[in-house]
């Protein structure tokens, strides 16, 4: 599940712009990144916008929180194996994130958050409650972002589409530089591959320890 939203969410950050104005609701299923959200705002109806993003942004969240429950201290470690930035932040933080743990959730509910949520012990009733506001929260900035400067979203909108085949073509040279790179060496990919037989080894060598 985590590895298909993973891919999705590339190839629509790569390819989507290129048919945004044909396929908002589909490019944004895909990838509910800020910029992708903003870009198709103006060619979807709130409804739809809403009900997509806030589907799309929660889909995974309780899925890396869950891996933090189920796996504790071990998936905190796998974490800063697979990314040593959030790994470090994230030791740092430890002693204040309970504290700090709902609004974290709230503003910046990242796969890396939500896993430490789950292992630090946060209540899942008020790691969804969190969750759910700052996600709704979100898609009303975004949306009124996206009404306000309508206009030169319109813009750039039009400017895509008359440049389709372009933009496509970059897409997909970009898209396979990326996953060439990313395979090269043992990015993302691999690791949400085998995500859970590297937290389950990392488990059996904190019991060791």
């Amino acid at each position: 599940m985590v590895a298909v939203l993973f891919v999705a969410a590339n190839i629509a950050n790569y390819l989507g712009p290129s048919v945004v104005d044909k396929y908002p609701v589909e490019f944004i299923a895909m990838s509910s990144t800020n910029r992708n959200l903003v870009l198709a705002s103006g060619n979807l109806d709130p409804w739809t916008f809403y009900l997509v993003g806030f589907v799309r942004l929660l889909i995974s969240d309780p899925l890396f929180f869950l891996l933090g429950r189920w796996y504790g201290d071990a998936g905190i470690r796998w974490m800063e194996r697979r990314s040593p930035m959030y790994g470090r932040m994230l030791r740092t933080a430890e002693g204040w994130f309970k504290k700090a743990s709902y609004p974290v959730i709230a503003i910046a509910p990242n796969n890396y958050f939500c896993l430490f949520a789950g292992a630090s012990g946060m209540p899942i009733v008020g790691f969804l409650v969190a969750n759910v506001l700052g996600t709704v929260a979100r898609l009303f900035i975004l949306r009124s972002f996206g009404n306000l400067f309508d206009e030169p979203l319109d813009a750039v909108r039009h400017f895509i589409t008359r440049n389709r085949i372009a933009f496509l073509i970059i897409g997909v040279v970009a898209l396979a530089g990326s996953l060439w790179a990313d395979r090269r060496s043992g990015g993302e990919i691999d690791g949400v591959l085998e995500l859970d037989r590297e937290v389950t080894a990392a488990k059996e060598d904190q019991e060791e320890g």
